[in-house]
């Protein structure tokens, strides 16, 4: 078995978005290291999930903010590679590790702006760079935006910005990659109810009735509503699908 499958690097796997990624991932086939910022347990959780239905998994501690941390990381992940999966590289990079932040304009100050700078683009950016050398010709990658870079809500300005960001990102690791093969999708999740954020979606009501008012399907999004589409998008059946926003959202704010 050990080689044989694909392989699919999820960042942020340990919960929420993450977690149904990883799992779903592994459904296809698709062996599966996910990696995790403080929720070690967690994501070693997912780990045994994902065993018990017969993929493979590991698990590796990554903050996607530290870009010094990320020459370290990829020297444990090579590792990681050969002694548990008997391969160096993979097939699929899932940048899908986050946080939320929101603050009207007025009120962002540098060091909010610049963490979530950090953990979402500048982080995604060069960490994308050092792992293009590992992915094999023909796979993928497969990057997060929001609902938030298509619908104007106050608060999410930096956050949104950043998204956006990846977004035309995407699209240029889609044509530069293209000679080997490797296609770039992004996803853009409307209002899940997860942790993210603190959970503030999950926790007010006020606000589920609002997204199910303006939803086409009438109610919020979870987190198994999204990681089937990543999923897809690591199969052959998508191998024709690349530099693409797919919204995933249930029909928001059409």
């Amino acid at each position: 078995m050990e080689g044989k499958n694909k392989i699919a690097l999820v960042t942020g796997g340990s919960r929420g978005l993450g977690k149904d990624m990883a799992l779903r991932l592994a459904e296809k086939g698709i062996d599966v290291v996910v990696t995790y910022h403080s929720k070690a347990q967690e994501a070693q959780d997912v780990v045994t999930q994902i065993e018990q239905n017969g993929a493979q998994a590991a698990t590796l501690q990554l903050d996607t903010g530290d870009i010094k941390s990320f020459d370290s990381f990829i020297g444990k992940l090579k590792e990681m590679l050969i002694v548990k999966f008997g391969t160096s590289h993979i097939d699929f990079l899932i940048n899908n590790a986050g946080v939320g932040g929101y603050s009207p304009i007025s009120e962002v100050t540098e060091d909010f702006f610049d963490n979530l700078l950090n953990i979402h683009y500048k982080g995604v950016y060069f960490l994308t760079q050092k792992l293009i050398p590992l992915i094999n010709d023909g796979g993928g990658i497969v990057n997060v935006s929001s609902g938030l870079t298509r619908v104007t809500v106050p608060g999410s300005s930096a956050y949104a910005s950043m998204k956006g960001a990846i977004e035309i990102f995407t699209r240029y690791l889609a044509k530069e990659l293209g000679p080997r093969g490797i296609r770039a999708n992004i996803i853009a999740p409307g209002a899940v109810m997860t942790d993210f954020g603190g959970g503030h979606l999950r926790a007010d009501e006020n606000l589920q009735k609002y997204i199910s008012n303006v939803t086409a399907l009438g109610r919020p999004g979870v987190a198994e509503d999204i990681g089937g589409v990543v999923a897809f998008l690591c199969t052959e059946d998508a191998r024709w699908v690349n530099g693409q926003r797919i919204e995933v959202a249930g029909g928001m704010a059409l």
